[in-house]
């Protein structure tokens, strides 16, 4: 290609022209590095940190997280407490089921960030003095489970259902515990220690109550931990 001359007087062919277009392309990179760099070096070093001012367990807590940290992630990594077990980390077992503010959470399904100032609980906050919570117990005694991974969340989840008043049958037990899923099939028997421990402590149940009729131990824990755990077959599995 022959050179041109433009009106200032410089020369133009191909080599010259895309030496330049190189060099000024990488002067715009340089200087976007630069610049970048330069509000990397303003910015706080915490902005994507928070810390979570939370009561866990009846004790107050402060914990730093990265914003995007589950719920479930700073219990069992940042505050020590691994009894609430990760499943799916999709919120379809319940193995991860908490009390925030006394509701059942599944906590791999929120941001720590978002229960600043929350009342939590988890399965290591129910026994008292080296006593299981009689719920616990329950589940002991029902033989309400097998390998075990899936049992805090059972047991935290039938704590809520029981406050949430789901205990008047079997049927409406089982509804609101479908959210718990043990893979070792021993999910009919989980809700059993619930109804159980529910009528021992009812204002409303006395030792003449009738008590609702049942063809197996299904729901003995949920009975036992209610006080009606009824008799029956053992279970199969």
């Amino acid at each position: 290609m022959d050179a041109v001359e433009d009106r200032a007087g410089i020369q133009l062919n191909r080599r010259t022209f895309v030496g330049g277009s190189v060099a000024l392309g990488g002067a715009i990179a340089a200087s976007a590095a630069v610049a970048g760099s330069d509000r990397t070096a303003h910015d706080p070093g915490d902005s994507h940190t928070t810390v979570v001012r939370a009561q866990i367990n009846g004790e107050q807590r402060e914990i730093a997280v990265d914003n995007r940290t589950s719920l479930l992630d700073m219990l069992r990594e940042r505050a020590g407490l691994p009894g609430t077990k990760k499943g799916c980390d999709q919120g379809a077992c319940g193995a991860c089921t908490v009390l925030v503010d006394g509701r059942r959470i599944n906590s791999c399904l929120t941001l720590a960030v978002m229960h600043d100032g929350a009342h939590i609980t988890t399965i290591e906050g129910l026994a008292e003095g080296g006593k299981l919570h009689p719920l616990q117990q329950a589940f002991i005694d029902e033989d309400a489970f097998q390998c075990g991974y899936c049992t805090s969340g059972q047991i935290m989840s039938a704590l809520g259902c029981i406050a949430e008043g789901h205990t008047g049958s079997a049927a409406q037990i089982r509804e609101s515990m479908s959210g718990n899923i043990c893979r070792c099939g021993r999910t009919p028997t989980s809700s059993m220690p619930c109804r159980a421990w529910h009528e021992q402590t009812s204002p409303c149940t006395s030792s003449t109550t009738a008590k609702p009729p049942t063809s197996s131990r299904r729901y003995g824990p949920v009975r036992a931990a209610l006080g009606t755990s009824p008799a029956g077959p053992p279970s199969s599995t």
